[in-house]
């Protein structure tokens, strides 16, 4: 990935802070010489865009909203901890998204330490407080805009683009989670009365789809061909452009065609065919616009971790060539994650992916486990395994460090009794890699020494690809179609099983739409792992509360003590999650639904 800046700066010289409350001045009561006008944040596009540049601060970091970190509530993943978000959800106690320990919903910051909008301080971060802000602030832009006379026209596009943008993306962060919602596409005055009604899933995400679409006219492919981004040139990399409003266009549009969302909606709980051709044609024009300009490209397999994590000492964001969009990156000391051991200097929280979701990655030879002709040998899980489960995961007796001062912590030890099996470093008997190597420890002191930093992407170019197949077949009726021109939904999978040198799907997986998105499905689980991406997946399938995905299990097994090899497995239930039909959204806090008869509370709540 290009270099470039380890934040969003605040390089138009008038900090957005200067202007918060600029729509409501006249309410506040200062003495003259303290007195700002209002109109100094609209006048010009270097005061504009520092005011639009506060939206980025309202961008939520899942992996630093309040450490220690758990954003993977699914089948997926397992904690050592009760006190963690996903132990809560996993009882089915949903209403802990307020204030529970970890929790990136919550109403307001667990701690006045973590100001929601510092722009040198990602903890804290809350989708509910810093989305409703982002909506009024992007409304608050929009109603001034005709302010900005002092720019050009392609300046008053950027400024635009950009506010269109948030006001749909935090509008799409809401309603993802607690459904449909009013849309707010104007600026509140101080009396108006709120009694706006909730509107279903679609309704909210149509008018989230008008907003995505004018931010794409807007916006332009690179801030670098701009004669605005040349001020900050080689450092835009980060700022909401055409291909990021696309991809959230799509987005939006195949979470609304969803079976959850349609049912919300309509009551049928099958796929809307209309609203998935609309989806699979955005996602076509994301992937012909990364290809014809090389703005994104997947990234190559022998870098594939560039796409998560970086240990070099100059200041490059994760996310290669790959990465669409992460979260504005504050700092580089990122060391505390959980998913290493601590043992070796992580944090002592561990998140350990189970072993029943472990199933999901296939053989070498391209077939699933359970394919009677894959040779899976259960007496040796780990042999002959998709490529892609040995970037990502840690098995018993792999190498986790590199310097020989880890001494017995050099190599996993996750066997019944091993120095790693127990509650304070592992649960599951596997770790996840997928955000850190072999020197991201204390012993080889790039922990300690600041140079390891870690992102988890916000939209990528492999989920572009997977959703543009998955609305495809939805949209157009079988593996085999496509959006006229482009490719077929099989290509799009195939394109992202062969990166990671895994062959072509077998075509008994794609002889029928029920076979191909079972696979589809697998697929998803594999490439994005770990991403927080799975709980939001099961929910919007109508398959959270699906027997097959409820437990999360633990790989019971020996040593033997002349081979060291791994014998005598046996897997072992940990917790069955408790889903409930209710437990396909989140609550409204209850002071929230008692305002007005119309914002009325999700069912079962």
């Amino acid at each position: 990935m290009r270099n470039i800046v380890n934040k969003i700066k605040y390089v138009f010289l008038i900090l957005a802070g200067s202007f918060l409350f600029g729509g409501c001045e006249e309410y506040l009561d200062q003495a003259p010489e303290a007195a700002i006008d209002p109109n100094d944040a609209y006048i010009s596009f270097i005061n504009f865009q520092g005011f639009t540049e506060d939206l980025y601060n309202c961008i939520v970091d899942v992996a630093r909203c309040t450490p220690p970190t758990d954003y993977n509530f699914g089948d997926d993943t397992r904690m050592n901890v009760s006190f963690l978000l996903g132990y809560q959800f996993d009882q089915g106690n949903y209403w802990a998204w307020m204030n529970g320990s970890s929790s990136y919903f919550r109403l307001m910051p667990s701690t006045p330490a973590w100001p929601l909008l510092n722009p040198s301080e990602p903890n804290g971060r809350s989708t509910w407080w810093n989305s409703w802000y982002g909506i009024r602030k992007a409304n608050l832009g929009l109603a001034n805009i005709d302010k900005l006379v002092n720019a050009t026209q392609e300046e008053k596009d950027l400024i635009k683009g950009q506010l269109y943008f948030f006001r749909a993306y935090f509008h799409f962060t809401l309603m993802r989670d607690w459904g449909g919602l009013p849309y707010i596409d104007k600026l509140l005055a101080a009396g108006d009365e709120m009694r706006y009604p909730r509107l279903n899933y679609q309704e909210t995400a149509l008018k989230a789809d008008e907003d995505f679409a004018k931010a794409a006219e807007l916006l332009p492919v690179n801030w670098d061909d701009t004669q605005a981004g040349q001020r900050t040139l080689g450092n835009n990399r980060q700022r909401i452009s055409k291909i990021m409003a696309l991809a959230f266009q799509g987005k939006n549009l195949l979470y609304a065609a969803s079976p959850l969302m349609n049912q919300e909606s309509t009551g049928d709980a099958n796929y809307n065919v209309e609203l998935s051709k609309k989806a699979a044609i955005v996602f076509a024009n994301v992937i012909d616009l990364s290809n014809s300009t090389g703005m994104f490209q997947l990234q190559p397999w022998e870098t594939y971790s560039d796409i998560f994590y970086t240990d070099k000492s100059e200041k490059i964001v994760p996310g290669g060539t790959e990465v669409i969009m992460n979260a504005p990156a504050y700092n580089r000391l990122r060391g505390g994650n959980t998913t290493g051991l601590p043992n070796c200097g992580f944090l002592p929280q561990v998140s350990n992916p189970t072993a029943n979701y472990l199933k999901y990655w296939g053989m070498s030879n391209g077939l699933p486990i359970d394919d009677p002709n894959s040779g899976y040998d259960p007496n040796n899980p780990w042999d002959n395994r998709d490529p892609r489960f040995y970037k990502m995961i840690v098995v018993d007796g792999d190498q986790v460090c590199n310097s020989n001062a880890a001494g017995y912590d050099q190599y996993f030890q996750s066997y019944t009794g091993g120095r790693h099996r127990n509650q304070a470093n592992n649960v599951t008997g596997y770790m996840s890699k997928k955000l850190w190597g072999l020197t991201q420890n204390k012993f080889d002191n790039v922990l300690t020494g600041g140079r390891y930093f870690y992102l988890i992407p916000i939209i990528r170019l492999s989920d572009v690809y997977l959703m543009y197949a998955e609305a495809v077949v939805n949209g157009y009726g079988t593996p085999q179609s496509s959006v006229p021109g482009n490719i077929t939904a099989v290509q799009a999978v195939n394109t992202i099983r062969n990166r990671a040198t895994v062959p072509d799907l077998d075509s008994k997986y794609t002889a029928t739409k029920e076979a191909f998105m079972e696979q589809l499905i697998i697929e998803r689980a594999v490439e994005l792992s770990f991403e927080n991406l799975r709980w939001n997946d099961l929910r919007r399938w109508l398959r959270n509360g699906d027997p097959r995905y409820l437990d999360k299990t633990e790989l019971l097994f020996d040593r033997d003590p002349v081979t060291q090899k791994a014998i005598n497995f046996q897997e072992r239930l940990i917790v069955r999650r408790t889903v409930t039909e209710r437990n396909n959204w989140l609550p409204f806090p209850l002071d929230y639904v008692s305002i007005y008869p119309e914002f009325k509370q999700n069912p079962g709540w």
